[in-house]
């Protein structure tokens, strides 16, 4: 089978999921309630929007459940409205706090008004190596 790596048919993806590079080590720990330590990332942008115009998501990962939620948005700028929505979502509806919060240092996570929000809500904001979702 002849293989034309110029090909501009040949989708993105199809390339990313052949890379391949070494596996982390197993993590000792892991937070032992649920929200007790959520991972965010925000992936984008994609050349093809979604159906509502997003070319972003924010993600939201549970350390102890590894539960998992995906937020679209239009813009990057969208992100501290949806982690906040998440927060209070959490306080609301499972009765308990989020008490860490781990991302890389993307403005979005570490601008002052969200630097705030974690201060107000004593939520402590840890650093996660970029590109290591």
């Amino acid at each position: 089978m002849n293989f034309d790596k110029n090909r501009e048919d040949i989708c993105e993806t199809c390339h990313r999921a052949k890379k391949t590079r070494n596996c982390f080590s197993l993590s000792s720990s892991k937070a032992e309630r649920i929200f007790h330590l959520i991972h965010c990332d925000i992936w984008g942008p994609y050349r093809e929007t979604s159906a509502n115009s997003a070319h972003y998501f924010l993600t939201i990962v549970d350390d102890a459940s590894r539960a998992t939620w995906a937020y679209l948005m239009v813009h990057k700028g969208e992100t501290s409205h949806f982690l906040k929505e998440f927060i209070l979502m959490v306080k609301n509806q499972f009765e308990t706090s989020v008490k860490i919060m781990r991302s890389d240092n993307g403005s979005e996570f570490v601008s002052k008004p969200m630097q705030q929000f974690y201060h107000d809500h004593g939520i402590i904001r840890q650093s996660s190596c970029v590109d290591t979702p």
